[in-house]
């Protein structure tokens, strides 16, 4: 298992803010994810599809389920940047916890 910070409402397609102070946000995610994962030495196969499963832990109730995925985009990439792999392999599935501060994120990789 990968656990990852709850990624920032500033990720969220809502934010249509300055895109160059969202870079340093999407920059620093995707950094997170690809170290957490080389940590977590996960394996997937060669080829084929790759399912992660998403396990959302929000730290409180204020979001919006439908937007989490979007703001997942940068996890995405660090994993796939950690894994050697392109990121179109993956198939995700999303499960939705019950808020607990801090948040966070839980990610399954499997064949």
């Amino acid at each position: 298992m990968i656990v990852l910070p709850f990624p920032s409402s500033a990720l969220s397609g809502h934010n249509n803010g300055n895109p160059h102070a969202k870079a340093g946000i999407v920059r620093k995610h995707r950094e997170q994810a690809k170290l957490a994962t080389l940590a977590a030495k996960p394996t997937v196969p060669e080829q084929g599809d790759i399912t992660v499963t998403v396990r959302f832990v929000p730290p409180n109730n204020r979001g919006d389920r439908i937007n989490y995925p979007n703001r997942c985009k940068p996890i995405f990439d660090g994993i796939a940047d950690a894994l050697g792999v392109n990121d179109k392999r993956f198939v995700p599935m999303f499960i939705f916890a019950q808020p607990e501060a801090p948040g966070r994120v839980e990610v399954w990789l499997s064949a």
